[in-house]
Formats: C-alpha cells, structure tokens, sequence
C-alpha cells in the first residue's frame, strides 16, 4: 500500500480547491488507485479532520480505514462477490464497491453528496470498472425497488438518526439469501445498532481487521448480517 499527491488531480469545492492524494491498495495481485482529499486512518488524522476540515469537506471525499478494511474482506471472497448484485450505501471514494466490480460485481454506488459521487466516478474510471452505476440518493428518501445480494457500508453507523432508514434499506433492498456486510471502527452508535437487530433475529458473524501504521493499528469490526428468516 502506498500513498502520493497527484498535483494534476484537484477537488474543487465552494471552499476552495483541495489537492487530490491517489491511494494504492494491492491485493491478490492486483492493485487499485484510489484518489482522496485526505486519508483518515489513525485517531490523530480522525480528531484532526473532525476539528479542522470537516466544515469543508464532506466526510464522503475522504479515504476511511473502515473502507480499506472491508476492501481487504470483500477481495477475500472473490466466489461470494461474482456476478452478484452489490449495493454501496455512503460509497464515498468508491474503493469497496470498485474492489466489488472487479471481482465480477454489479455494483450500484450511492452517496448523497454531489462531490463525493464525483470522486467515486472518477475512481470507478481509474480502474477501469464497467459494471458499476452511481445514484445519488438521501437514505431518507429511498425508493429504489431493486434487489441486491450484497448491501455493503463502510463506517455509515455513525448517526443514530440514520439508523430506521438503514433498517428499511436492509428490509426492502435484501434479496432472498441477500446479506449485509458492514465495517464499522467499532462506534457506540454502530454497535447499538447491531445489538438491537442481533436481538431481533438477525444472524451477525464479526471478523477484525487492524488498519494503518504497526505503531498505531486502528481496529476495525467486520459484521456479516442474515436476517430473520
């Protein structure tokens, strides 16, 4: 994995123009350019976004460790990903949902923010992917009557106000057999949420990951959802 600065790739944003930092993930041979305003993988660079530059930019342009983590998981599963429907929910930068497609996927990416949906198409081109649309949509105002195998999320527990709109998604948007994949840093609001569908009969398995530098790894759930039957 490595990280560099594309001086020729710019964010333009109404607070400005913000430089765009191309992130490469290699995994199982392959390797994946993703370009991001920031990279927001230790709790340092977290506090440090959050006290500095999240009134400018939105949360969806920048690159999270709980996106890299379920990249790796998903990369892991090739057979479960192939030529199944995917649905990205808070896409962002685009990695999972990219990883997705490359293995065969079709992915549909959403966002509700202009801005991030740019650098997720802009992603998707980059590598190549074909077999990925992007919608923009509020969780809030979901209609979408489609079907998906996957619905996959990467750090989106956040807001418990979201969390009865993620409930209907997963309700309405499941298809028969359908799972959830979800990554999450392990935050009080996103562990509130899977304990209260746990209780309700979901079926939750959970894998760990450690993202970042060896000095300072940043733990990051993998929780795998079945719903009632």
């Amino acid at each position: 994995m490595s990280e560099s600065t594309t001086q020729a790739e710019v964010l333009q944003t109404s607070a400005g123009d913000f430089p765009l930092h191309e992130y490469r993930l290699g995994l199982g041979g392959r390797t994946w350019s993703i370009l991001h305003s920031e990279s927001v993988i230790s709790r340092d660079d977290e506090a440090h976004f959050l006290m500095e530059l999240k009134e400018r930019l939105p949360y969806g342009v920048v690159l999270w460790p709980a996106a890299i983590a379920i990249a790796h998981e998903i990369e892991s599963r090739p057979h479960d990903f192939h030529g199944r429907r995917v649905l990205e929910l808070g896409a962002g930068t685009g990695l999972p949902g990219i990883v997705a497609a490359s293995l065969g996927a079709n992915v549909l990416q959403t966002d509700r923010h202009e801005l991030a949906m740019s650098v997720c198409k802009r992603n998707g081109r980059r590598n190549g992917v074909e077999s990925i649309e992007h919608r923009l949509v509020d969780w809030a105002e979901w209609t979408d009557a489609g079907r998906f195998d996957w619905i996959i999320g990467s750090d989106i527990l956040y807001g418990e106000s979201t969390h009865p709109y993620l409930r209907r998604i997963f309700a309405s948007s499941l298809a028969p057999g359908g799972r959830v994949l979800l990554s999450d840093p392990f935050r009080a609001n996103g562990l509130k949420l899977l304990e209260a569908l746990e209780a309700e009969g979901w079926k939750i398995g959970m894998t760990k990951w450690s993202i970042g530098r060896d000095d300072s790894p940043r733990p990051i759930g993998l929780f795998e959802l079945e719903p009632p039957r």
